[in-house]
């Protein structure tokens, strides 16, 4: 090290406590790199297994009621790298109620999605409009909008919640409000946003009961797959095979401003390129087999299984089955790119 140096170093240590009395502060040589090369993130990739998934479900299932004032029974997928959340924006977790159950109405800043996971039976209601969930659909909570879930089925439903309560935090904008009653009105038109935007090929020109920057708020099973089958009958994507984001029919955006979601079928054989790009990714495997490598680390999937993709991180996914293997993923890639902060590499 140049005397020069030494002496700026001397320097700056010397200015740090009277600095620090008025709430400055300088640069130090020994403090963390602010700017790097490349991102350095704290989240790490995880593999959630699905036998153990099964386990503590059951065990939550058991022991913890399901109570009034907008509290969930929920098992929260915690990233070893965080004090809390699965990724740097997005908190994932697994809803587990039970037949007559109700998760009584409440509302966030923080926007949400339910993917159903298992079981038949439920209906949300959200500001008045009121739709079923089953097994393999994609259900979206808007921003500030009050929700509640009924199971009127026979058997434990099981479904993801994804909020981006972790970004919100960041931003000090959380905000959250009970209801004082544990099931909200339903509109005299359950069903009126779908009825208008739910073909997916066509939209309303003069819409009139669009509430949300979404104006849909279900996306079917059946509908979605068929999609992704039809992208199936193309060449593979080099490094995702088939895979289809769920679009907002209103601006032909993301579904969610701040959370991408993504179905993704790999065909027998595939073999995926490995490529990075910032933003991150949780992926649960809904049926099939394969293996996905992050970094140095290789996770052999399989159906009910979670695994987390950290930003920036080489990976690829490959299916050596003979079977199809179907995943879906969350990230804030939309978020990333809204912010000109989207980078990709292959390699």
């Amino acid at each position: 090290m140049s005397e020069t140096m030494t002496k700026d170093g001397e320097a700056r240590k010397a200015l740090a406590g009277d600095l620090k009395s008025l709430n400055f502060a300088v640069h130090q040589p020994d403090d963390p790199p602010l700017f790097t090369s490349d991102p350095k993130p704290a989240m790490q990739p995880w593999h959630w297994k699905a036998a153990d998934i099964k386990t503590c479900l059951d065990r939550i299932g058991e022991m913890i009621k399901l109570e009034a004032g907008g509290v969930r029974r929920t098992l929260r997928l915690a990233n070893p790298g965080f004090p809390y959340g699965t990724t740097p924006s997005l908190w994932a977790s697994i809803q587990y109620i039970l037949p007559g159950e109700v998760a009584t109405a409440h509302r966030h800043t923080a926007s949400a999605l339910r993917f159903i996971m298992q079981g038949e039976g439920a209906d949300t209601i959200v500001d008045g409009e009121q739709y079923e969930m089953n097994k393999g659909d994609l259900v979206i909570t808007p921003n500030w909008a009050f929700h509640d879930h009924e199971h009127k089925g026979d058997e434990p439903m099981i479904w993801l919640d994804v909020l981006d309560i972790t970004l919100v935090r960041n931003f000090d904008a959380v905000f959250f409000e009970g209801s004082d009653i544990p099931r909200r009105g339903v509109n005299a038109i359950a069903d009126a946003s779908y009825r208008e935007f739910g073909s997916g090929i066509m939209a309303p020109a003069n819409p009139r009961y669009a509430q949300f920057e979404n104006p849909l708020l279900v996306y079917s099973r059946e509908r979605a797959e068929a999609a992704v089958m039809n992208a199936a009958g193309l060449e593979p994507d080099p490094f995702d095979d088939a895979a289809l984001e769920y679009l907002n029919p209103q601006t032909g955006g993301a579904a969610m401003s701040t959370i991408g979601t993504v179905l993704q079928r790999l065909r027998p054989g595939f073999k995926g390129k490995a490529h990075r790009h910032t933003g991150s990714s949780v992926y649960y495997v809904i049926r099939g087999s394969g293996q996905t490598t992050v970094g140095d680390e290789t996770f052999k999937w399989g159906p009910g299984d979670f695994f987390a993709v950290p930003a920036w991180a080489r990976h690829a996914h490959s299916n050596p089955t003979g079977d199809e293997a179907w995943m879906f993923q969350v990230n804030d890639f939309p978020a990333l790119r809204a912010l000109g902060l989207w980078r990709e590499a292959e390699g």
